[in-house]
């Protein structure tokens, strides 16, 4: 990237209140690191930043650019530019079948049936997963349901990938598989987590609490910040102090 090029990720002033609570509070972040990570506890935020940077949800106030593209104003260049992998596949999968699923996304690019399948196949060929294109997708475990919607994402070549705890709720050995599958991704990874361990590696490490960035900086330093505060509400005698 040249000095003069703009920001991968531009958000500038982001705010969002649903039912008068402010989910999102002023969020300004500029970043073209390869992998960035954000942490938070449950209600801060973290997943309401991973859909407006999808531009799947709509700011109340502010901006979001991905690759120079408004992904909330332009939806049709935004899924060019950014995808985004949800916690749960159910609630990402759409179509009956793998090669159906993989095939939709293509679809919405603009490609012919003929080149969207062509793109279906090299897509399973890359994962060694070609038997998979006819299989019913609900005959599929979590793991391998995530790896399809990976798979449909990765098929559209975005430049960023939204990731929504991906790995959460899944045994360790798949965590394993899915995670070196996405460290070879060439995309930048926005990757959205409670867990620190799985950010340790990254570049660039952002800390939301109440809608608002706590720390911004390398993965090491705001990641024992967080890790520190975080052991020392699990000390507290209170439970009722750890609601969200």
């Amino acid at each position: 990237m040249s000095l003069d090029a703009p920001p991968l990720l531009e958000l500038s002033d982001v705010a969002l209140a649903v039912d008068g609570r402010a989910l999102l509070q002023g969020i300004d972040l500029s970043a073209c690191e390869r992998r960035i990570g954000i942490v938070g506890r449950n209600g801060s935020g973290k997943t309401t930043l991973a859909r407006v940077m999808a531009g799947l949800v709509a700011p109340d106030r502010g901006r979001v650019r991905i690759g120079g593209v408004d992904v909330t104003r332009d939806r049709k260049a935004a899924i060019r530019q950014v995808g985004i992998l949800f916690q749960n596949p159910d609630h990402q999968i759409i179509f009956p079948t793998v090669e159906e699923e993989i095939a939709f996304g293509l679809g919405q690019l603009g490609q012919d049936k003929q080149t969207a399948a062509a793109g279906v196949v090299a897509m399973l060929e890359r994962f060694n997963k070609s038997h998979w294109a006819k299989i019913a997708v609900h005959t599929l475990s979590q793991g391998q349901k995530q790896l399809v919607c990976l798979m449909a994402v990765l098929a559209m070549q975005p430049g960023v990938i939204i990731l929504d705890e991906p790995l959460s709720g899944l045994d360790i050995p798949t965590r394993m598989q899915l995670a070196r599958y996405l460290e070879g991704v060439e995309a930048t990874l926005v990757h959205v987590s409670h867990d620190p361990s799985t950010l340790s590696s990254y570049d660039r490490v952002i800390w939301l609490s109440d809608g608002r960035i706590v720390q911004d900086g390398a993965a090491g330093e705001v990641l024992r910040a967080f890790t520190a505060e975080m052991t020392s509400l699990g000390g507290a005698d209170d439970i009722s102090d750890l609601a969200g």
